[in-house]
């Protein structure tokens, strides 16, 4: 696992559903290529003004910043494997969906963060946000503006570091057994 990630800040709400995150429209592939090219599409733009995809379908972002409840819905794998396509290596929520989070840590597909903080706060669409994750996590605002240069803290990953440190639960499972070293 990479110790450290980077990359501009996509900020969304509270309670983003897989039908956000990947319309079921899309449900019937599991192409990476073209989930990634659907990611989000159909956010409200009077909520979210800028889209989170450009009109050629690529995503500039590679960190979400999401409210609580982030991912709840059905039980989709798609969804997690629809944002990493679109360019996205961490969301960082208030709080994840079970089920979503499962997914994201079992697939090795996203980095799911969770802060005690309400970080809409302190990142806006298009801030510059660096992760650490080596020793207790944390997320720094980088962008030269007045909520950069600070530092917030993230919880720990907990039971499931082992997981995600593996890159996912099949990985995990071919170490514990001892089939890979």
């Amino acid at each position: 696992m990479r110790t450290e990630l980077r990359g501009k800040v996509y900020v969304i709400g509270n309670n983003i559903d897989t039908d956000a995150i990947i319309p079921a429209r899309y449900l019937n592939t599991m192409d990476p290529a073209v989930l990634g090219k659907h990611a989000m599409e159909d956010l409200d733009p009077r909520k979210y003004p800028i889209p989170f995809l450009s009109k050629d379908g690529t995503c500039s972002y590679g960190v979400v910043i999401a409210g609580k409840n982030f991912g709840c819905g059905s039980s989709r794998e798609h969804a997690p494997i629809a944002l990493h396509a679109a360019g996205i290596d961490a969301v960082i929520a208030g709080s994840f969906a079970r089920i979503f989070y499962r997914n994201a840590v079992n697939g090795g597909i996203v980095l799911p963060l969770e802060s005690t903080l309400d970080l809409s706060e302190s990142f806006r669409t298009g801030d510059e946000a660096k992760i650490e994750l080596s020793g207790s996590p944390v997320i720094s605002n980088e962008s030269h503006n007045e909520r950069g240069g600070r530092a917030y803290p993230l919880m720990q990953f907990g039971p499931v570091a082992e997981i995600i440190e593996a890159g996912g639960l099949t990985a995990y499972n071919k170490k514990r057994l001892g089939m890979i070293k």
